[in-house]
């Protein structure tokens, strides 16, 4: 068996409590968890909802809501900061603005308890920083130089079995062109992980040379961040990757938490569709489709 073949039977194997347990904000309960964006007519978001504004319908039987919190509130669970940077060939016209675009988000972000930098180019290198730890991401981001096959489905995999064991929201900023020429994981994998994950992934897309490619990547950008209910976004330049950025974090501060105890008390694994509904007429919900439940052997 190869390298890249263990690689990939390690991180399925790694993932699958991803699988196995509903997303939980542990209070002595385990909770199913979503965080929520909403958005006007306009595609504004909304900020002023309170608790009694939501419904939430789990393969269609109405759920209790047991948690509420907005983004920016005194209880909103604490945030831990992925950043994907792609070092590898495929990026050598576009990893310095990458490069200047992540430490220029890092300056501009809100407070997380910790920042994960995963970079990666035929390998996969992950490092967690704490906040003190800042001045080194940024060195560490700085001496990245393009090279080498591209692994991104290997890097999700890897960055979500490690933020499957962080208590609290979790935010990707993925910077990308979107290609993959080496990963063992296989697309459709990695988009199985993402929906069983509680990470939302923002996604930069420096599609801009990739030629022929260019939509089919976007695309693929697209379908990883809809599993998490996150965004991409395809920039031609810095003030374009500026405007993303005040989105981003506009969506991070606004975004509602709420959990609830399924009344589903099987443990088969399954995928179970939730649906998110606000009350208010005119509005638009995104957050992931789903989750799959416990599973127990018997």
């Amino acid at each position: 068996m190869g390298r890249a073949a263990r690689f990939a039977i390690a991180v399925l194997c790694a993932a699958a409590p991803l699988a196995a347990q509903p997303g939980t904000f542990r209070g002595g309960v385990d909770l199913t968890t979503f965080g929520i964006t909403v958005l006007d007519r306009k595609g504004q978001i909304v900020t002023d909802l309170g608790k009694d504004d939501f419904e939430i319908l789990e393969d269609g039987t109405p759920q209790r809501l047991d948690y509420f919190a907005e983004g920016d509130g005194d209880t909103s669970p604490a945030m831990h900061l992925g950043l994907m940077l792609d070092a590898s060939g495929s990026m050598m016209a576009d990893l310095k603005l990458a490069r200047s675009a992540a430490i220029k988000f890092l300056n501009l972000l809100p407070h997380a308890e910790d920042i994960t930098l995963v970079d990666f180019d035929t390998q996969v290198r992950i490092t967690r920083y704490p906040q003190r730890d800042f001045p080194r991401l940024v060195e560490r981001i700085r001496q990245r130089k393009p090279d080498g096959w591209t692994a991104l489905y290997d890097a999700l995999g890897t960055y979500l079995d490690g933020a499957d064991r962080q208590e609290g929201r979790k935010v990707m900023v993925m910077y990308t062109d979107g290609g993959d020429t080496r990963s063992a994981l296989r697309f459709d994998e990695t988009l199985t992980l993402l929906k069983a994950s509680q990470v939302t992934v923002y996604a930069i897309g420096l599609v801009e040379n990739t030629g022929s490619a260019r939509y089919a990547l976007q695309r693929r950008l697209q379908q990883i961040v809809e599993a998490t209910g996150g965004q991409a976004f395809f920039p031609l330049a810095m003030k374009d990757v500026e405007s993303a950025y005040d989105r981003v974090l506009a969506e991070i501060n606004g975004q509602y938490h709420v959990g609830y105890l399924s009344t589903n008390t099987v443990t088969d694994g399954a995928w179970r569709k939730v649906e998110v509904k606000v009350k208010r007429p005119g509005l638009k919900v995104r957050t992931r489709q789903g989750y799959f439940g416990p599973y127990r052997s018997r």
